[in-house]
């Protein structure tokens, strides 16, 4: 018994390690200042090529090579390449037109055999800039995307330094009235993004580049293949390991800002994040002699990258596992079960605020537009679970007074130490409700049930989608240019 309670309990306390692991990266990034490459740079302006896949994406292909053409670059060293991927909406015509108008600069590209995905779109595109030497860099972008006046100078900047084969941007949310959903996206690409990456500059190495905003050396390119690997749902991530594998480093520049517009809704939302999850099982896979091995590569193969990796991949694992485990020593030791609990809690509730008030610093902008979904991103009920956490005397007196049987406060109990997995579940129904138009409901269960639990729902998701051995189909993401 006392083997089984032991083994109960370190499933509560593998379940503290995503929580831990963002706690340690926001205290890394403390030392972001001191991990800019800065110093390593100077003005710095490469002939660089766009790449933009575009299929179907005539509502914002126009707007995004408008804003392309009035980036602070040389217009002779710039080109932008729509690859067209056999488009049957008002792509080829909005291209043609903005060729019309800057013909050394605007080029569109017509793949006529289309819908195989974004790698197979964004090769078509490369081999055709490999057949001269004009290209010196290549900002790989998706079609819906906004870059600020000075982004692509900020971002070239770094290609001077021959160790740096990649640059990503701070890719945000922008939509102008953004729905519930995008709020909530808003305030993830403050950690999920902002602050991550500013983080793991600091320990020397990335985990993905933006697929939306992503700089590359022509050498770095080339050294890699000279094309996109194509048999994978995540072919950014994919990029970022074989650059960095390859003995060149990958970085963020989070002065180089670029909106995009993210999905409105929990069903999109959930094609999206399902493709993005699947390719992270793929790399988990296809990449599993790098972790923890520093001698196949002494930052990706660091203890911080696996912890950091595994801490998401696995998310769902240790949220089930912390529900199992808490529930088995309600079962033989209620009293040990209630303080690992409360333990478990204090412990997320401290990260928590860590957090929240820190994404305030790192971007205030997104924190201003999106300080209530920052508030409500672990939900209602997880919010009450914190601050129980924190102030159980609040609580304690008043169950003291409740004058309920004990079956109920049983109940009660079972179904707190249950939250960690059920959270995943409700907030699913939420996506369910969106389906059939009850828009309340769904607002009210993902409040509930928390946008974190929902993503972890997703990773969840793709755990099924790759054991059945689904189609690495590429959803498309709709985009109806709301970017202001």
């Amino acid at each position: 018994m006392q083997l089984v309670g032991a083994l109960l309990t370190l499933l509560v306390v593998l379940g503290t390690l995503p929580v831990l692991a963002g706690a340690y990266q926001f205290l890394v990034l403390a030392l972001s200042v001191f991990a800019t490459h800065l110093e390593k740079t100077r003005i710095h302006l490469p002939r660089v090529a766009i790449l933009i896949p575009a299929w179907n994406e005539g509502m914002v292909i126009g707007a995004t090579i408008d804003r392309l053409m009035q980036l602070e670059y040389p217009p002779d060293r710039l080109r932008i390449y729509v690859i067209d991927d056999a488009s049957t909406d008002e792509t080829p015509e909005e291209t043609i037109r903005r060729n019309k108008k800057w013909p050394k600069n605007v080029f569109h590209v017509r793949r006529v055999a289309g819908g195989e995905g974004k790698a197979h779109t964004l090769n078509y595109g490369l081999a055709q800039l490999w057949q001269n030497d004009w290209t010196e860099a290549v900002l790989i972008m998706d079609a819906d995307v906004i870059y600020t006046a000075s982004s692509l100078r900020r971002m070239a900047r770094h290609l001077v330094d021959p160790e740096i084969g990649a640059v990503t941007a701070y890719i945000k949310e922008g939509s102008r009235s953004p729905s519930l959903v995008q709020r909530f996206i808003t305030f993830e690409y403050i950690t999920a993004t902002g602050a991550s990456r500013r983080a793991q500059n600091v320990m020397g190495f990335l985990a993905c580049l933006s697929g939306g905003a992503q700089l590359h050396s022509r050498e770095n390119l080339l050294a890699i293949g000279g094309a996109i690997f194509d048999d994978t749902l995540a072919e950014d991530t994919f990029t970022t390991f074989n650059t960095q594998l390859e003995g060149r480093k990958a970085i963020f520049e989070p002065n180089a800002l670029v909106y995009a517009e993210e999905p409105d809704t929990l069903r999109m939302l959930w094609k999206q994040r399902l493709r993005w999850a699947r390719g992270n099982v793929q790399i988990t896979q296809v990449f599993a002699n790098l972790w923890f091995n520093g001698v196949k590569h002494e930052s990706l193969g660091s203890t911080a990258m696996a912890v950091l990796w595994f801490s998401i991949f696995l998310m769902p694992v240790f949220q089930i596992g912390t529900a199992i485990g808490l529930l088995g020593l309600y079962a033989i030791d209620p009293a040990w079960a209630w303080e690992l609990f409360r333990a478990y809690w204090i412990v997320a509730s401290l990260v928590y605020l860590l957090v929240t008030f820190a994404s305030y610093v790192i971007d205030w902008e997104s924190a201003r537009k999106s300080w209530f979904e920052g508030v409500m991103f672990p939900g209602v009920i997880s919010l009450i679970v914190i601050v129980y956490a924190l102030v159980p005397p609040l609580f304690d007196s008043w169950l003291v007074f409740v004058p309920a049987p004990s079956w109920a406060k049983a109940t009660l109990v079972l179904f707190l130490y249950l939250w960690t997995a059920l959270a995943m579940p409700v907030s699913y129904l939420a996506m369910l409700a969106e389906d059939h138009g009850h828009m309340r409901l769904s607002k009210a269960l993902l409040y509930l049930a928390g946008y974190g639990p929902f993503l972890c729902a997703v990773t969840f998701g793709a755990y099924v989608k790759e054991w059945q051995g689904a189609d690495k189909t590429w959803d498309k993401t709709v985009k109806t240019g709301k970017v202001g």
